[in-house]
């Protein structure tokens, strides 16, 4: 009974997580879903072409149940899953997560928590493992990357949340006078106290 429950909400929110972190593309320009918005080249449909690779990879091979999606040898692991390429479409890479998310799924209900899975990329004696701590886990990934997109999208357009319907009209001048306080705050802290080396 718990065993159930602890899968239903662990999986309940991984797919709410997923419908968060496309949401993040909503509307936006094919540069801006794109574009390096960190020193180290983070950015929105990069995270989701993550994300999805992520989920192939775990809820796939680590249960030999391997995506029908074609991936690199994880062995071979160069980064290129950060990011999208010129020739790849913003529909190509929804795509390949929404077909990772059926396969995925299928893992997750067909196996039991306590299902044996085999991390080849985690040290020993972590790499044996089970479906309850592997779901942990890419939620944990997921829930992750989806604040980093939250974060780029309000840097992009000031759009921010979890889900179109819960979204507010962006009031700019509360948050401006909201920044403000905060920025004040800070500067008053930093005079206050002692520095740190």
């Amino acid at each position: 009974m718990i065993d159930e429950f602890a899968k239903d909400t662990l999986h309940g929110r991984l797919r709410r997580d997923r419908e968060a972190l496309l949401w993040k593309l909503d509307g936006l320009s094919e540069y801006d879903a794109r574009r390096p918005l960190t020193a180290t080249g983070t950015n929105l449909l990069g995270l989701v072409k993550h994300v999805a690779t992520v989920e192939a990879r775990y809820f796939g091979e680590v249960f030999g149940r391997p995506s029908p999606e074609p991936l690199p040898r994880w062995q071979d692991s160069d980064g290129s899953d950060q990011w999208a390429a010129e020739d790849e479409t913003r529909d190509q890479i929804i795509g390949f997560y929404r077909r990772t998310w059926e396969h995925a799924d299928a893992t997750i209900e067909e196996l039991p928590l306590d299902a044996p899975g085999h991390v080849p990329w985690w040290p020993e004696p972590f790499s044996r493992t089970n479906l309850f701590a592997v779901l942990v886990h890419v939620l944990g990934e997921s829930i992750r990357h989806t604040g980093h997109a939250d974060i780029l999208r309000e840097g992009l357009d000031g759009r921010t949340g979890l889900r179109a319907e819960h979204e507010k009209r962006i009031d700019e001048e509360a948050r401006a006078a909201h920044r403000a306080k905060i920025e004040q705050a800070a500067r008053s802290a930093a005079r206050a106290m002692p520095q740190r080396p």
